[in-house]
């Protein structure tokens, strides 16, 4: 059989340089993530789910670069991304809804046991309760100044634990504990930290911004600049309409003070000077309500009529009787 011949680093960098710089030609926006802890099952998972949507590229930071600088003639915009190209990075290439991009690459993580030396991302507790250890394994737990009692033949945590913090060294038995108990507390994917459009970075927080926030944080903006401009008397386009009703105010406070008129005040001070006539109007509403029922209660008792006309006929005859005879037929 033919032995595979290695292509020279040359060979194999050209292609990977070439297909960066048609990547950055054809796609106008980037997300720069980072890459720890991620293996390469978890990014063949990851790459399949973002087809037709984004491409993901991971290689050496040097290599990046490389075919970065040697088209810094040509496209000098793509310099933005330089200071950001180190770590673990990879560099993902979307020309869809950004934010439906960044989505599904948060969601895809997966779950990982706490190695030892690894710094913990997040707190990691253990709950009170039954570990299903052998009562062997008291020692260890002491060992770690867990608080812990034997109940069924198992050991059983009597308190949770702070077993390790955030941003700290996992250590070994901290590590082992963990593994028994058969626990992964920590998640992995990758992480959107910046994304290159038009020759700029930006941070990826912005993407998650929709129209209502930007109308909500512009609205509160504008009431802001007015604030200022009403308090230093400098008038805007935002203090405007303020200043010209705070201006109808006093001029109406006026005319309800003095024989001044003019005609937007006109019905407000006769408003104030007769409000019974504005009011007369209400009561008139209010009884046509209240004869809807009146004329039900009227409609009701018109059968009623003919009944008290043979009833009393009745009674008359019949309290003869029962004024003579008491209650007989």
């Amino acid at each position: 059989m033919p032995q595979k011949v290695k292509k020279k680093g040359r060979e194999r960098k050209e292609p990977f340089c070439d297909r960066l710089e048609n990547l950055l030609q054809n796609y106008p926006a980037v997300f720069i993530v980072l890459c720890n802890n991620i293996g390469s099952a978890h990014m063949q998972k990851i790459k399949k789910s973002l087809r037709d949507k984004a491409i993901i590229v991971k290689g050496k930071n040097t290599l990046i670069r490389k075919a970065i600088r040697r088209r810094a003639d040509s496209h000098p915009q793509w310099g933005a991304l330089l200071p950001y190209i180190r770590g673990n990075v990879g560099l993902v290439f979307a020309n869809g809804d950004l934010k439906e991009v960044k989505d599904q690459l948060l969601n895809l993580r997966v779950s990982a046991a706490a190695k030892v030396g690894i710094l913990a991302p997040q707190d990691v507790w253990v709950e009170k309760g039954g570990t299903g250890l052998e009562p062997t394994k008291t020692s260890f737990l002491q060992a770690l100044n867990i608080a812990s009692k034997i109940n069924r033949g198992q050991i059983e945590i009597l308190q949770d634990v702070l077993l390790v913090k955030k941003d700290t060294k996992v250590g070994t038995s901290e590590s082992t504990l963990l593994q028994m108990l058969g626990k992964k507390p920590f998640s992995y994917g990758l992480i959107c930290n910046f994304i290159y459009e038009d020759g700029k970075v930006y941070s990826a927080k912005f993407v998650d911004i929709d129209a209502f926030t930007v109308m909500q944080r512009f609205a509160a903006g504008i009431s802001t600049v007015a604030a200022i401009s009403l308090s230093i008397g400098l008038p805007t386009l935002a203090s405007v309409p303020h200043s010209i009703l705070n201006a109808y105010k006093n001029l109406l406070s006026i005319t309800l003070e003095t024989d001044y008129m003019f005609d937007q005040a006109k019905k407000v001070k006769e408003m104030v000077e007769n409000p019974e006539a504005f009011q007369a109007t209400q009561p008139t509403v209010a009884t046509t309500d209240k004869k809807q029922p009146d004329s039900k209660k009227k409609n009701e008792p018109e059968v009623e009529p003919e009944k008290d006309e043979k009833e009393p006929s009745k009674e008359e005859s019949d309290d003869m009787g029962i004024g003579l005879f008491g209650d007989d037929s």
